[in-house]
């Protein structure tokens, strides 16, 4: 586990705040969008601060970490009093910021160019000026490593090109940098932006400007031609967007489910792995310890993205999450890890960065999952693999990891394990009836022989978790002799472990409803004898899966209340974290975190369906 930011227990003081803090932030949580290619991703504020981006992917060092506490920010920003808004370009992670002036309205649309490259970010932004002159301010203040390393080298190239001028170009860290559109741009010998890019310019009314922003970790030969003019960028990205994002016309929420396949698109690596969200260290309870690293992929959480997108119709994502779950089983076997990098490695430890952390949190690195054994994660996977089997879409690489991981849960379902929570090592009772699940979906899909098989295997599991794990009102416990109940059993019908209409599942939905509500948000489950809320905030992966639960008895109108008080718990860029915080209304933990959008996307599906 993490420990607590803020001072040693030596007395040493806490890391000196970013002087980006003193200009542009930080926000809630709520505030910010995120700007995705599946190789990276961005987050923005509402001042047009991109105060997050790791280069060249997920997991290397951050070059922009004001977020976090560290140094690194690019800002586009009037210089005039405003209110700040924006919106997504539907079915694309294209942000529009909206600034109201006095004067006029002023716009930026900001994007990572689409498709990605893994060795080369490229960030896009154009800002508009509506009907009167908008005067800006632009700061670029490149940072690799978490804000450790300053641009060295930086000189205005000479060569102009035909579309986009002179660039800027230098070094930051192991880096190469380039930056177009902004050959005004100075370097500050003095002052706050001291060493940084800085543009103070006013845009006339009616024009607009086209920034450029490449970051790789392979030199730009001298002989590169520059970039193609943004119009064209724009344009390629838009089309990349609309081939990669259903429209989802036959859900109950067509633009929601959208958004979240969009940003479950720029989670994922095109043909590989999803990362569980684009952060690390913001926080779940201010001060609570609690702040972890998400930039790598969750077996079990791509699982669900993969459910998400094979609800009516395989979508890619379905086939970029068995792609890379196929992968890791057949390279690691049963020694299965629950998380990787995004090009399959192991998590790295944890460890601290010696920054301010987002206030109320903390600056961790890594991930202490890597030790864990999640048998749950092992039953996720084998009803993700049985379901693209259903499909069509497991070729003879995939019915071998499917047969492993059956093997698996033969030999270690009577095993203690951190569970879906990733919590002490115990026999969760949520872990047994998701391996049951799948050894059934397995069934369905295997020759007779091993479907007898996997059926008994899947009936004596039951059995025993039912002997160990019923409460006396008959609802299900967390685990052995444990008291209170989990929402995450609501997956049980859901997953097919046992029927809508069996009276442990009628009972348990009633519990989780009754015991781990408030004010129609669901909590995970109660860590101890306070009241909800205050050890931590509701889990909404929760709060969709309860009307899944609902829908799966044929309680239409019950499915719909959980399901639109939940989907309401994101911020104005329809961004979902992992908690809210229902005092405050406020979101709480990494963001965007993929597990809720891919909740939203296949409780959207079902519930235009009639329930299985």
């Amino acid at each position: 586990m993490t420990r607590r930011a803020g001072p040693s227990p030596r007395g040493e003081p806490a890391p000196r705040a970013p002087r980006a803090w003193a200009s542009y932030g930080p926000h809630p949580q709520r505030d910010y969008a995120f700007l995705g290619d599946g190789h990276r991703g961005a987050v923005v504020g509402p001042r047009g601060d991109v105060v997050w981006l790791c280069a060249p992917t997920w997991q290397d060092d951050a070059v922009l970490a004001a977020l976090v506490g560290g140094e690194g920010v690019y800002a586009v920003t009037p210089l005039v009093p405003y209110v700040a808004g924006g919106a997504y370009e539907a079915g694309t992670l294209v942000w529009g910021a909206r600034w109201v002036t006095p004067g006029g309205v002023v716009e930026s649309q900001d994007a990572l160019v689409a498709p990605g490259d893994p060795h080369v970010v490229r960030l896009l932004r154009t800002v508009r000026a509506d009907t009167e002159d908008a005067p800006l301010r632009v700061v670029l203040d490149l940072r690799a490593g978490f804000g450790a390393d300053r641009v060295r080298g930086a000189r205005l190239h000479d060569d102009a090109g035909r579309a986009w001028g002179r660039a800027w170009t230098g070094r930051v860290g192991g880096l190469w940098f380039r930056w177009w559109g902004a050959d005004d741009a100075t370097r500050p010998r003095s002052g706050p932006w001291r060493g940084a890019f800085l543009l103070e310019t006013t845009l006339p009314a009616g024009s607009s400007r086209d920034l450029l922003l490449e970051i790789s970790d392979r030199p730009f030969d001298r002989g590169d031609d520059e970039p193609p003019a943004a119009e064209e960028l724009w344009a390629t990205t838009r089309r990349w967007w609309a081939d990669a994002v259903p429209s989802f016309e036959a859900t109950v929420s067509p633009r929601d489910a959208r958004h979240a396949y969009a940003v479950l698109r720029g989670l994922t690596v095109p043909g590989g792995g999803m990362v569980a969200a684009a952060t690390l260290g913001l926080p779940e309870r201010a001060a609570g310890g609690r702040n972890y690293d998400y930039r790598y992929v969750w077996l079990r959480d791509q699982a669900y993205a993969g459910h998400a997108a094979a609800v009516d119709h395989p979508h890619p994502l379905l086939d970029d999450a068995v792609s890379f779950a196929v992968a890791r089983i057949l390279e690691h076997g049963p020694a299965l890890a629950p998380a990787y990098t995004v090009d399959g490695g192991p998590l790295p430890r944890e460890r601290r960065l010696d920054l301010a952390g987002y206030p109320g949190g903390s600056d961790v690195v890594g991930n202490h999952v890597v030790d864990q054994f999640q048998l749950d994660t092992v039953g996720e996977l084998i009803q993700l693999l049985a379901r693209a089997a259903a499909l069509d879409h497991l070729d003879a690489d995939g019915r071998r990891a499917l047969r492993i991981l059956c093997d698996v849960a033969r030999d270690r379902w009577d095993e203690p394990d951190a569970g879906i929570w990733e919590l002490e090592d115990a026999w969760w009772t949520q872990s047994r009836l998701a391996v049951v699940a799948g050894l059934r979906s397995a069934a369905a899909v295997s020759d007779r022989h091993r479907a007898g098989e996997l059926a008994t295997l899947a009936d004596r599991i039951l059995a025993r978790t039912s002997e160990r794990c019923l409460r006396p009102d008959g609802a299900w416990a967390r685990r052995p002799g444990a008291p209170g109940t989990d929402a995450s059993l609501l997956l049980a019908p859901v997953r097919g472990a046992l029927p809508a209409d069996d009276p442990r599942t009628r009972a348990t939905v009633r519990a989780v409803t009754g015991e781990l509500v408030q004010d129609g948000f669901v909590y995970r489950f109660s860590p101890d004898e306070r009241p909800l809320g205050e050890a931590e905030g509701a889990f909404l992966l929760c709060g969709f899966t309860t009307a899944l639960a609902w829908w799966y008895e044929d309680d239409r109108a019950e499915a719909f209340r959980w399901f639109e008080r939940t989907a309401a718990a994101c911020g104005p860029a329809g961004l979902f974290a992992e908690e809210y915080d229902v005092g405050e209304r406020q979101l709480r933990g990494n963001l965007p975190q993929a597990f809720v959008h891919a909740a939203l996307l296949e409780s959207a599906q079902r519930l235009a369906r009639p329930p299985a």
